[in-house]
């Protein structure tokens, strides 16, 4: 094997161990761990606090409130206690725990040689991937990273010996030259050590790599380059290049050799596991019940835990269906809006944009002229006060004049953040919105030349509104169909896209439901759907809306609607405002406010820029349940589970459960450890406090001056107190309500799905219908149990009841 081809083999190796990280403006909640995921979970995190110094479960303390508490059955617990070898009653056995967690060796205050790489190379990788804020840009940026900070090296002071002649000129060279006294096997172990020093950093160089986008394109870097640079700088600093000797396992186990802490964490699971089976069960024989007649209006919400909130209150307002549906629904596009510079990938990570989609405006010219009108006068005033606020001649003037006005606009938002909000609104009021002047370009346009296709072809848009009814079960239609995207509102908020919808990659979901209901109230499209057997009636309008997710405002975009359901639509408007109040307290009071102030308590909360709690996001999320609404429209779930409408008796081939297990599943599952990482170590697996927060070039956060990004989310969007969880860490437990050998045929498929299920990542039970609607828990290997006998047994036994299909 070569030089280059060694480096290059063991660079993509170490990789691994990395998990992506997308910039803040776009943030995507994935699993920390992901390149561990084809371990079981216990062995991956005992992997992770090795090179991340992370914990990877809920501490001693956590696990004995929620045994005292009652959210870990006693009796669950006693069972897997001794399934595992645990003799010991559950109150030593915390204390063991306790014993063991205390064993944390103290830290050394002094500043290390690693610690000084680790200074100097941050602060040039905040310099060159800068996105638009720096006003004095790093030089050389189009050469790449690793040519960049060599151009720059003899000039920082920082650096011991900045001379040319200690930088080669290839990269590749540069790791061969720190590496050559080394034998090659152990170059991915070296390299994954030098990745894992900074994960954050190098999981967002990882992503920016692979997404190729227009940053990426102009400014190059590669995890190479990263690695040149810093075991260059490890060597001008005498700093180690090897891993430090392995610490003892700091966890305890029992004779199956399952640590003490994946047990517990198990019971707590199957505690909660099994009163949410147990009511998606007794649910089971009411959704085979169902009248199917046609309700006054469907919405469509996202499968996102939030919805679960706004869809119970909407559903007692009135005779209304709400759905459940990735709130992309369906799309994979490119979006870009009026009077926007940039373009969004408004989909799953998982899945690559295939359309490009832009706003188009129509034949309102009134509209269009008043929106670009205070979008000129905005845009001037901004470059303006930049302008004097950087000039050099002009800082100092500025501030002296500007001063008083600034202090009076600060004390307002500070002291009267509803009433400026207030004002805003009035003012955005005599402003129309871009989607009232515009439409999206769904049509295809083959002289469109862009980087993806323009538009849709009518078999393409045909496919989508079939995909999204086989999807959900449909059959019938209301008179109003609204698909509802979410977004958030905050201010003052960094991590404002974490609130956003996941399914779009952190971005708004209002354009993608605009998309769906211009899809199908095109003509063109319903006569194809009819030749497919779907059957839209004549009287139906599909309308798109937004779920603001912070004050539960429903916003319906009815352009299109005819003046024959003008009536329907008013109905629809005032049943939304009752809803959203409802919706609204029961927010407010899981915030600490005890309802009190409802709807104007969410809209504070928006618009105060010093709320580090503007909502709790999909905190709290545990499950994850697809059938018909039917299984759990008279539960309130407290707005911990994903909802994902489907109808097994409409899905003859098991198509749609398909794309639901391998998509919507697999994404839910991303977000469950996301949440479930950052709550058990908050400063190696989220970001810490917002108070401490210092964004850093439109990509990430540092805590304080500088150091590696944060990666996860902040500790307010988590904890209710210092020492109070409000997410409560379990592993996402997924149900399905679908025959049981069904769900095994496309397990044995798909074994990517499979691995995860095996390794513990998540769970599944399925509601068997066929079956007298019995629960089956997932026993590994394709295998099942009855689910009132799973939630005792050993984690890694395999004795299960067949199905009848195998896999190999």
């Amino acid at each position: 094997m070569n030089t280059e081809s060694a480096v290059t083999e063991s660079v993509e190796l170490a990789a691994n161990s990395v998990g992506p990280v997308w910039p803040l403006h776009s943030f995507v909640t994935a699993n920390p761990l992901a390149g561990f995921e084809d371990q079981p979970f216990h062995e991956a995190v005992q992997q992770a606090e090795r090179l991340f110094g992370g914990d990877g479960y809920p501490s001693p303390d956590l696990f004995r409130r929620a045994w005292e508490t009652g959210r870990i059955d006693p009796h669950v617990l006693a069972e897997e206690l001794d399934a595992h070898g645990y003799d010991d009653d559950p109150e030593a056995l915390l204390d063991r725990m306790d014993a063991t967690a205390d064993q944390t060796p103290d830290a050394d205050t002094a500043e290390t040689p690693a610690e000084r790489v680790d200074a100097v190379l941050t602060k040039w990788l905040a310099a060159f991937l800068d996105q638009g804020t720096a006003t004095w840009p790093m030089p050389n940026r189009e050469q790449g990273f690793y040519a960049a900070v060599r151009s720059v090296a003899s000039h920082d002071g920082d650096i011991p010996d900045g001379a040319a002649d200690a930088w080669p000129a290839d990269p590749e060279d540069a790791i061969e030259r720190v590496l050559d006294e080394h034998p090659k096997d152990e170059w991915p172990t070296i390299l994954e050590q030098q990745l894992t020093a900074l994960p954050g950093w190098a999981g967002f160089i990882k992503q920016r790599a692979a997404d190729d986008d227009a940053w990426q394109s102009t400014y190059p870097i590669t995890l190479a380059e990263y690695l040149a640079v810093r075991l260059t700088l490890s060597e001008l600093f005498d700093a180690p290049i090897t891993p430090p000797e392995q610490a003892t396992e700091s966890s305890v186990t029992g004779d199956g050799a399952v640590p003490l802490e994946e047990v517990w964490l198990s019971a707590w699971e199957a505690s909660y596991r099994s009163e949410l089976v147990d009511a998606v069960t007794d649910a089971g024989a009411l959704a085979a019940e169902a009248d199917g007649g046609r309700p006054d209006a469907q919405f469509v919400f996202c499968i996102d835990t939030r919805s679960e909130i706004i869809r119970r209150h909407i559903e007692a307002t009135g005779d209304y269906d709400t759905h459940g549906y990735a709130g992309f629904f369906g799309i994979p596009m490119r979006y870009e809006g009026y009077d926007v510079d940039v373009t969004v990938d408004a989909c799953p990570p998982i899945l690559d944009a295939q359309h490009r989609i832009t706003d188009r405006p129509t034949t309102d010219p009134e509209d269009k002229a008043a929106y670009d009108r205070w979008s000129n006068v905005r845009d001037a005033g901004g470059k303006l006060v930049k302008s004097l606020k950087e000039n050099a001649a002009t800082a100092f003037s500025y501030v002296e004049s500007a001063g008083s006005g600034y202090g009076l606009a600060l004390a307002a938002r500070t002291l009267l953040p509803t009433r400026v909000r207030d004002v805003l609104d009035a003012t955005d009021e005599r402003v129309p919105d871009a989607h009232e002047f515009c439409e999206p370009s769904v049509d295809y346009n083959p002289d469109a030349v862009t980087e993806l296709r323009e538009g849709l072809t009518v078999a393409e848009r045909a496919d989508y509104a079939a995909t999204a009814f086989e999807l959900m079960g449909w059959e019938q239609f209301a008179r109003v169909v609204v698909f509802a995207g979410h977004a958030s509102q905050t201010a003052n908020n960094p991590f404002d896209s974490s609130l956003d919808c996941g399914a779009c990659a952190g971005n708004p979901g209002g354009p993608n439901a605009r998309v769906l209901a211009a899809i199908c109230n095109d003509a063109d499209v319903q006569a194809e759907l009819r030749e497919r057997g779907i059957e839209i009636p004549d009287d139906t309008v599909f309308l798109a809306g937004e779920h603001n997710t912070t004050t539960d405002e429903v916003e319906l975009y009815d352009g299109p609607v005819p003046e024959s359901h003008a009536d329907d639509i008013a109905q629809l408007r005032a049943d939304l405002e009752t809803a959203r109040a409802g919706a609204a307290a029961e927010r407010t009071e899981s915030m600490g406010s005890g309802g009190a102030g409802g709807v104007r308590e969410t809209e504070r909360r928006a618009a105060d820029w010093a709320e580090t709690r503007p909502e709790w996001g999909l905190a709290g999320n545990a499950g994850f349940v697809v059938g018909p609404r039917a299984l759990t429209d008279d539960l309130d779930l407290g707005g911990r589970s994903f909802l994902h409408s489907y109808d097994w008796t409409t899905d003859d081939g098991g198509d749609a459960l398909e794309a639901i297990v391998t998509g919507p599943m697999v994404v839910t599952q991303w977000i469950n450890t996301q949440y479930y990482f950052a709550t058990v170590d908050n400063d190696v697996y989220g970001s810490g406090s917002k108070v401490t927060h210092n964004p850093v070039g439109n990509v990430g956060v540092y805590q304080g001056n500088g150091g590696d990004l944060m990666t996860g989310l902040p500790l307010q969007s988590l904890m209710a107190a210092d020492d109070e969880p409000y997410h409560q860490p379990l592993r996402l437990s997924t149900v399905i309500h679908a025959p049981v050998e069904r769900v095994t045929d496309i397990l044995a498929d798909h074994e990517n799905v499979t691995e995860l299920l095996d390794n513990h990542w998540l769970s599944l039970t399925v509601v068997d219908p066929e079956q007298d609607h019995c629960a089956f828990h997932y026993d590994g290997d394709l295998t099942w149990v009855p689910a009132d006998q799973s939630d005792h047994r050993p984690t890694a036994t395999t004795s299960t009841v067949e199905t009848g299909t195998t896999g190999d």
